[in-house]
């Protein structure tokens, strides 16, 4: 598989470990009471910014990825483990949405964030104990993990974009000004992913990237012009390489800029040269390339005509895009956490209710007992269970299940009242 620059991936973070409920049991203590341990947490899937990784092959090539799962508590109070978190690398630019949008924008070496967070481990009956409730013989199980289809993309991360038509010579200009072995041929779209080539002398060295061609109409998605054009968005600044031996450059030209512009209008404020090539194919490189703008510096990587003068100024555009560019920074998107609650219709008709703080409230009840029994039927309609309920079209009689306990459904709710939503935590 080549380069690639955006991916699917399927997501699935470990589950939580399972509480455990075991009651002491030793000689001559017949009363040792509860000591069940918590599980672990399940671990979570986290993508990291690797030097050394330059595409997404290997996520495309890896699209179901999962994390390890937290192992359950055991007696004499011992937790379980906390499953090992998975960390991806990827490389510098890369860009995570979900259904919901934009997740994170990783820029620079080491930047993080997590994509799945792994299900919280259930607590053990020792959790549980109370003046009341001497000995709890129930515990919790654990959280299922987050389980997300990402999108990914990486847009180029470069000093400099060369950017121009298609067969504008803009592969040929970046392996005469780098070490990059870009594929060059005599026929367009020959560069359909960015190659990147380092330039300059080692104390003020630059990262140039060839940007596949693009075509009028680009802005609007016309020859994959949004997946070449995302790649222009990183670069610092910008080579604007136009054809001098064409019918009319000065033509090409505008049809560039102006692809830039309608894509992105802060691109058009980017510093920026203009660069005529093929100078070798044309009886007047100089007034053809004073044509397109006075400053236009016409080369020829072919014969080598104007490669030095504009390395020169390649290196002093790249230290002006660096001075006016802002700092680069990953910044990850924080959203509403897990619903308190969730419920699902089943089979038979009845209901499940699902909930950590739902579940737990139904573990520390205690059945026998009236009083008991009354509070958590309050403690569920402050939380909003009984109205949601009743949003979905639960009827009276109906049976609703809370972990492996079945309760009947009595609605309190007064005619006219208006019907709530869980809310969000």
């Amino acid at each position: 598989m080549g380069f690639v620059d955006e991916c699917t991936v399927y997501a699935k973070a470990g589950p939580g470990g399972s509480g455990s409920a075991s009651l002491h049991s030793e000689p001559y203590k017949p009363r040792g009471g509860p000591d069940g341990g918590s599980g672990g947490d399940g671990g979570s899937i986290i993508f990291e910014v690797t030097p050394g990784t330059h595409d997404l092959t290997w996520l495309a090539e890896h699209p179901h990825q999962m994390a390890k799962p937290g192992t359950g508590g055991r007696s004499a109070n011992r937790d379980g483990a906390r499953g090992a978190d998975l960390v991806i690398p990827v490389p510098d630019g890369t860009v995570v949405f979900d259904q919901d949008g934009l997740v994170a924008d990783l820029v620079g070496a080491g930047a993080r964030a997590t994509v799945a967070h792994g299900g919280r481990g259930g607590r053990g009956n020792t959790a549980f104990a109370s003046p009341r409730n001497r000995v709890p013989r129930g515990s919790e199980p654990g959280e299922q993990g987050e389980e997300r289809r990402l999108r990914v993309e990486l847009r180029t991360v470069a000093d400099i974009g060369l950017v121009g038509l298609p067969n504008a010579g803009k592969s040929t200009l970046l392996s005469r000004l780098t070490a990059a072995k870009p594929k060059i041929a005599n026929y367009p779209f020959t560069t359909l992913t960015p190659n990147l080539g380092v330039a300059g002398e080692d104390a003020d060295r630059f990262v140039v990237a060839d940007i596949p061609g693009l075509v009028e109409g680009a802005s609007e998605g016309k020859g994959l012009g949004h997946r070449f054009l995302r790649h222009v968005v990183r670069c610092r600044a910008l080579v604007l390489v136009v054809d001098l031996s064409t019918a009319d450059p000065g033509a090409d030209l505008a049809t560039l800029t102006d692809e830039l512009a309608a894509y992105d209008p802060e691109l058009a404020e980017r510093p920026s040269i203009i660069v005529g090539t093929k100078a070798d194919l044309v009886d007047a490189p100089a007034e053809a390339a004073a044509a397109l703008d006075p400053v236009t510096l016409p080369v020829s990587a072919v014969t080598g005509e104007g490669l030095e003068p504009l390395l020169e100024r390649l290196g002093l555009l790249a230290k002006e895009g660096e001075d006016l560019s802002p700092e680069r920074a990953p910044y990850v998107v924080l959203r509403p956490g897990r619903p308190r609650f969730s419920i699902e219709r089943e089979d038979d008709g009845g209901w499940r209710v699902t909930g950590r703080g739902v579940e737990r409230w139904v573990m520390e009840t205690d059945m026998d007992d009236d009083r008991q029994i009354e509070r958590l039927q309050r403690r569920l309609i402050r939380e909003g269970v009984e109205r949601r309920l009743v949003a979905l079209g639960a009827r009276k009689g109906q049976e609703v299940r809370i972990r492996d306990l079945v309760f009947e459904f009595l609605p309190d709710r007064k005619p006219g009242e208006p019907e709530a939503e869980a809310e969000e935590g």
